[in-house]
């Protein structure tokens, strides 16, 4: 591995240059231990708006390339991120404090979508209708929106920001890019990649700035911004959809979620464990589709319990480039807390702590069971977002699909069987956006990902993520002798 310091930058990135913000650096840490890894320059609203304008002058002569054009310059951006792969990771690792077999798990993933769109570009296809009087012929084409303005959040820095970008890109819009604050470096490499692929000046812009709230707003009542993707809370996806709403900009919201996972009598009890560590504790239980609550039927209860605790027991717990760790440190000590929070309000309530359940330190909280789980319980309603892990007992497969669906989200949702008559009532019966039948890994960049209800609308990844970045242009020739 070369030097991954030679990778990181500390500016924003817009129309093709590295800028200077307002003079004030932030300083980024490592979560698992509080230490500084670098200090980058804070950017305001100012910056946002160059960069919008970058864009939106960028957009024609983007737009006007032909697909295979931009497919070559997307594939050489892809070529470069897995050339870095192992810099990336490192980088990663240190300002998220993922582990580092996850922070390559996220780079193959997250460059996948590029390889992916780079190749759908060139099948943005129209159609012809029949014309309906004999002297018309009619036809639909599909055409780029324009600037895309993409909010993004500390859990996946590199995924979250080529599943949105990356189609995009291939269709022919401009990005303005707004990551998290918390998490800036990675996607900084990630448009220095860029720049080094070959996008011309303007197409791809990146703001780094700690007034989220400003530069949010910025991006969705801008006239120049044709279209907001966001990934984030319920309540933050709200506010910019009102904020959206004033010019009607077009909007996709990947928001909050409270996943289920279903246990039948009938399923593989090992299958539904293995399913249920990596839905559940991956980054430590800190991503959008992460399992919430854990429903087994009565007459498997005590076994599949008893496996759990000893999987999550055998999770080893430390620092993200610490060898062999699969188990990592929560982003912040709100975090935590917000852990310790659920586990007490559970305990006082009646629940049963099988394993973890306290704090290590102000960085690090452990995988947590809680058996004897009721709808009373704050987990049962609002999003975890961390490594604890209620467990619900059912007695009827009627009695799971209410339970499963009594929550106002509806993004992942996960359930194990071997009835095929059941599987397929679970599937129709599920009011979520995504379902993973007798599997707890549902993601990569040719499904639909995107959830219903107050998870949010529009999709990320395939063909229908593409759908999110065209208008869709009918045209009527008439007079044809």
């Amino acid at each position: 591995m070369s030097n991954y310091k030679d990778l990181i930058f500390d500016k924003s990135f817009i129309n093709g240059e590295w800028t200077d913000g307002t003079g004030k650096k932030l300083e980024i840490t490592n979560p698992a231990d509080g230490t500084e890894v670098a200090k980058v320059y804070n950017h305001d609203i100012s910056h946002v708006k160059k960069a919008i304008d970058a864009a939106h002058d960028a957009f024609p002569t983007w737009s006007g390339k032909t697909a295979k054009e931009r497919s070559g310059i997307m594939k050489k951006w892809f070529d470069l991120i897995m050339k870095n792969k192992d810099e990336i990771a490192h980088i990663m690792a240190l300002e998220s404090a993922k582990p580092l077999a996850e922070c390559k798990g996220e780079i193959d993933y997250g460059a996948g979508f590029v390889e992916w769109y780079a190749e759908q570009a060139k099948r943005n296809n129209g159609s012809t209708i029949p014309g309906y009087t004999e002297d018309r012929r009619v036809k639909v084409i599909k055409q780029p929106v324009g600037v895309v303005g993409a909010i993004t959040p500390w859990n996946f820095p590199l995924a979250m920001i080529t599943r949105k970008i990356a189609p995009a890109l291939s269709i022919g819009c401009t990005i303005v890019s707004r990551p998290s604050i918390s998490t800036p470096l990675t996607a900084l490499t990630l448009v220095h990649l860029a720049e080094k692929a070959g996008f011309p000046k303007g197409v791809f812009n990146m703001v780094i700035g700690d007034d989220s709230s400003a530069m949010g707003k910025e991006l969705c009542e801008n006239p120049k911004v044709a279209k907001i993707s966001f990934t984030g809370s319920t309540r933050v996806g709200k506010i910019l959809m009102e904020q959206c709403s004033q010019d009607l900009k077009r909007l996709s919201l990947e928001l909050g979620g409270n996943a289920p996972l279903i246990v039948f009598e009938d399923a593989n009890i090992d299958d539904a464990v293995e399913g249920a560590m990596a839905g559940k504790f991956r980054f430590s239980g800190q991503t959008c589709v992460c399992v919430n609550r854990i429903l087994v039927h009565e007459n498997v209860h005590n076994e599949f319990v008893e496996k759990f605790v000893k999987a999550a027991q055998n999770l080893k717990i430390g620092p993200g480039l610490e060898e062999g760790v699969n188990f990592g440190a929560l982003i912040n000590t709100k975090a935590v807390e917000k852990m310790q929070g659920f586990v007490d309000d559970a305990k006082e309530k009646g629940g049963k702590v099988l394993h973890g359940g306290k704090k290590i330190d102000d960085h690090f909280y452990p995988p947590t069971v809680i058996t004897n789980a009721t709808p009373e319980m704050k987990f049962a309603k609002e999003e975890i977002f961390g490594p604890v892990a209620p467990i619900f007992k059912f007695k009827t497969e009627e009695e799971a699909i209410q339970m499963a669906n009594d929550t106002v989200y509806g993004l992942a949702s996960y359930y194990y069987t071997n009835d095929l008559n059941r599987s397929i009532r679970m599937s129709e019966q599920l009011e979520y956006g995504i379902v993973g039948l007798n599997t707890g890994l549902i993601s990569n960049e040719s499904v639909p990902f995107g959830g219903i209800k107050h998870s949010g609308f529009g999709r990320e990844g395939s063909v229908y993520g593409l759908e999110d970045f065209v208008h869709i242009k009918y045209i009527c020739t008439g007079n044809v002798k």
